[in-house]
């Protein structure tokens, strides 16, 4: 026969060549029915994973070191699983069962006959229950015997009892020649690593959630019309491992490795590979629906934990957002920079800063500036809030070493308070606040009062525009500081420069300049100081630069700074508040309705983006709450040289007066304006009007590309 060698223990069967290999389609059939006949479950529903946990203990204690001595495990600092109670009950349960298996073991491989019948007898000894108890329980039966010889092996050599044992099963003279047995050893080593990886496979199988995943789809119904095969050959493959053990013991090293049994054991190694592949790409198409399914659950559940307007406190709806991997401490302080909890929050009004990594540094140096304001201040109501940043990252992409140091980077020079990782954020969450808060590229500043209800999905603009002063950041908030609010040089200004407030509160006229020709600003600036002088009027010019302002704006300042031209806003970070704070205004005005035809400060608005985006240079002059004219440079520059045609009227009607006047005057009705609105702006208008002559303009799309 197939597999025997030519001594007294010939009896030691082994599967024949065509049980494993050259198997046809029909044959496959034949032995699926014969499975699948000793398949007869009676209901009974057993958690073996507790199970299987020991069953890898035990192998991953019995395996062999493949060096001329065997060492014994050292004991570990962990409670033995055995005394847990929920597994005591179940081995009460199964102890009879797995030890009338384990004897089956040692009678198959002692006692002669096909190991396809070995793996059918055994397959019904378990008829009762379901693929992963039938496996599991099948493995816990070889662990008994598998782990007896090793503990033999690894005790004898300190322990005297064991000793004798191993000296009648003959370990001793094994043990010793354990460089013959090597791929003996590693063979059964590599073979039990697939049966175990088969049975946790079954077992996780079995686990998966029917609300997510029904057993229609398709690769679940694969998977279980494979499973019952993957336990047969995982029973083969363990009945060939035990023949192997047992043929050491009763044979001593004499008995080598045949030709026919490595094939055996190479085949079985290459059919339970097959399957273990199957298996784990069935198993991983399961979960990504499963978590496809759950992720579009927690998504909408979100979606309705925010419409529910019914919170006790605000902890449930941060817990959601900030913290749904139940993280102990998600956030870090951003004063002390240590991690801590989420109860730092309740019942606060809490704003969430949501950004990418690309978050300009300009941005978070406003925020600091109003921040520190603010809490330099703790006891105005409008102090009352707390700040945190969301730092959104594509999920499906590992955090590389320059992007996670960027993350620190920011999150080092935050005051606030910070996510701890971006990975605590949850892929539904990402999803929330792209498509419900409107998230894209640029950065949101979400408003949750202290129910956790959203106040305003997002307050930037607010922020830039007024500071603190907007707090509780609502709509009704927004549009009552419009209603007390008119065009005026304040307004533009802020706090940005507190030179320029001086000189305002000094009565000085103030002229705002802008623009990147730096011919047009040497002659304006030139022409307005000799104007100035020659109407004996305090003048401060300013130049503002332009929205984004790059490399040619710096390069301006520096030659306004070496030729003493003007004052400029102190550095690029202020002229890019400046710009941004107008393009929040025009994003307000926008949300509220507000168009230049309807709001004479949306016009105003509006006129200095189209300055701003035509070129050629620009300028605003004013003095106190409501005197103030605007051209462009061109018209203006124009206007200052011809300053004997109307310096007539700056007496009776004032400077600035007498400036708009003959800006009227002098106004051609030719004009080429372009207005260049950015994403901040919100929902793009269907239909703007020009400031200068009231027609609807044409509108087109603009791609940018600038690096200068």
């Amino acid at each position: 026969m197939d597999g025997t060698i030519g001594n007294p223990a010939t009896y030691v069967q082994q599967p024949k060549r065509g049980n494993i290999i050259m198997l046809s389609a029909s044959d496959d059939a034949m032995m699926l029915k014969q499975i699948q006949a000793t398949h007869s479950p009676d209901g009974r529903e057993i958690d073996v994973k507790p199970l299987l946990l020991i069953v890898e203990d035990i192998f991953k204690r019995s395996t062999p070191a493949i060096d001329a001595t065997v060492s014994p495990v050292m004991p570990e600092a962990l409670e033995d699983r055995t005394y847990q109670a929920n597994v005591a009950n179940m081995l009460e349960a199964l102890s009879f069962l797995i030890d009338r298996i384990a004897s089956e073991i040692t009678y198959r491989c002692t006692g002669g006959g096909e190991a396809h019948d070995a793996a059918i007898s055994i397959l019904k000894m378990v008829s009762n229950y379901w693929w992963d108890a039938k496996l599991v329980i099948a493995l816990s039966s070889f662990a008994i015997n598998y782990g007896e010889f090793w503990l033999l092996a690894q005790s004898y050599t300190s322990n005297q009892l064991a000793k004798q044992l191993a000296t009648l099963r003959q370990l001793p003279e094994i043990l010793e020649h354990t460089s013959i047995l090597k791929s003996r050893f590693d063979a059964i080593k590599t073979l039990i690593i697939s049966m175990l990886d088969i049975a946790r496979y079954i077992v996780e199988f079995k686990e998966l959630p029917s609300q997510y995943i029904t057993t229609d789809h398709h690769a679940l119904s694969t998977a279980m019309s494979h499973i019952p095969l993957a336990v047969y050959w995982t029973i083969r493959c363990m009945l060939a491992c035990a023949s192997q053990i047992i043929s050491l013991t009763e044979l001593g090293r004499e008995h080598f490795l045949s030709t026919t049994e490595a094939w055996e054991l190479s085949t079985l190694t290459h059919k339970l590979s097959s399957l273990n592949s199957h298996l784990a790409s069935l198993l991983a198409t399961c979960h990504k629906e499963i978590d496809e399914k759950k992720y579009i659950e927690e998504y909408q559940n979100l979606v309705h934990l925010l419409e529910t307007r019914t919170h006790i406190d605000n902890m449930k709806v941060l817990k959601a957002l900030i913290n749904p991997k139940d993280d102990p401490q998600p956030l870090v302080d951003g004063i002390t920079k240590r991690r801590v909890h989420i109860e730092v929050l309740r019942r606060k009004n809490v704003l969430l800063l949501v950004s990418d990594l690309d978050i300009l540094q300009d941005e978070v140096s406003m925020l600091e500036h109003i921040y520190g304001e603010a809490r330099s201040q703790p006891a105005r109501l409008e102090s009352q809030y707390e700040l945190v940043w969301l730092p959104i990252v594509d999920p499906s992409v590992p955090l590389i070493e320059s992007r996670q140091k960027q993350f620190e980077i920011l999150q080092a020079s935050m005051t606030w308070y910070t996510l701890h990782h971006p990975s605590l954020l949850d892929r539904a969450v990402i999803k929330f606040v792209k498509e419900e808060w409107k998230f894209q590229k640029k950065p949101v500043l979400v408003v949750l009062d202290p129910q956790g209800r959203v106040a305003c999905p997002d307050a930037l603009h607010m922020m830039r525009i007024w500071g603190s002063l907007a707090f509780p950041f609502t709509t009704a908030r927004e549009e009552a500081l419009w209603n007390g609010e008119t065009w005026r040089l304040e307004l533009l200004v802020d706090n940005i420069d507190q030179q320029i407030m001086n000189w305002m509160d000094e009565g000085r006229f103030i002229c705002l300049y802008g623009g990147e020709d730096i011919d047009w600003i040497r002659k304006f600036t030139t022409t307005a100081n000799a104007v100035a002088r020659n109407a004996a009027i305090p003048l401060a010019l300013v130049y503002v630069g332009k929205s984004n302002p790059k490399e040619r704006v710096k390069n301006n300042m520096l030659t306004i700074i070496a030729e003493k031209l003007s004052h400029y806003l102190p550095d690029l970070t202020s002229i890019w508040w400046f710009w941004i704070r107008i393009e929040s205004m025009c994003y307000s005005k926008n949300q509220l309705g507000k168009t230049v035809e309807n709001d004479p400060i949306m016009r105003e608005i509006m006129t200095l983006l189209t300055f701003d985006a035509t070129g050629g240079g620009w300028a605003l002059i004013g003095r106190g709450l409501a005197e103030m004219t605007r051209a462009k440079g061109s018209l203006f520059l124009t206007c200052l040289s011809e300053y004997n045609q109307w310096k007539a009227d700056v007496q009776p009607k004032g400077f600035v007066k007498a400036i708009h006047e003959y800006l009227l005057l002098i106004h051609t009705p030719q004009h080429c304006n372009r207005l260049l609105l950015p994403t901040t702006v919100g929902k793009i208008p269907e239909r703007i009007v020009c400031t200068e002559c009231g027609r609807p303009m044409e509108r087109y799309i603009l791609y940018q590309c600038c690096d200068e």
